[in-house]
């Protein structure tokens, strides 16, 4: 008798583990998930637009096509104050 309610015992840890990986994979692909809508690309804050890669003055932009804005990264934005050599 006591071999059988070791053997239940056991059962419910597993179904626990298994509960527990599962809300861990759960977990694991919304994350996932949301690398990936930040890979697609980036959007206008106007009109949700993506955004274009264009050269602007030796400086990487990222530009609006509807012509609301550009973005570009910080060391981009010292480069382009730099007086020209």
């Amino acid at each position: 008798m006591d071999d059988q309610k070791d053997r239940f015992g056991d059962k419910i840890r597993d179904l626990e583990k298994a509960r527990e990986d599962q809300w861990a994979r759960e977990q694991d692909l919304a994350l996932i998930e949301k690398m990936r809508a930040r890979q697609r690309g980036l959007q206008c804050p106007r009109c949700a637009a993506g955004l274009v890669a264009q050269s602007r003055g030796g400086a990487a932009v990222m530009a609006c096509p509807n012509g609301h804005g550009g973005w570009l990264e910080a060391d981009a934005l010292e480069r382009l104050g730099e007086p020209a050599k």
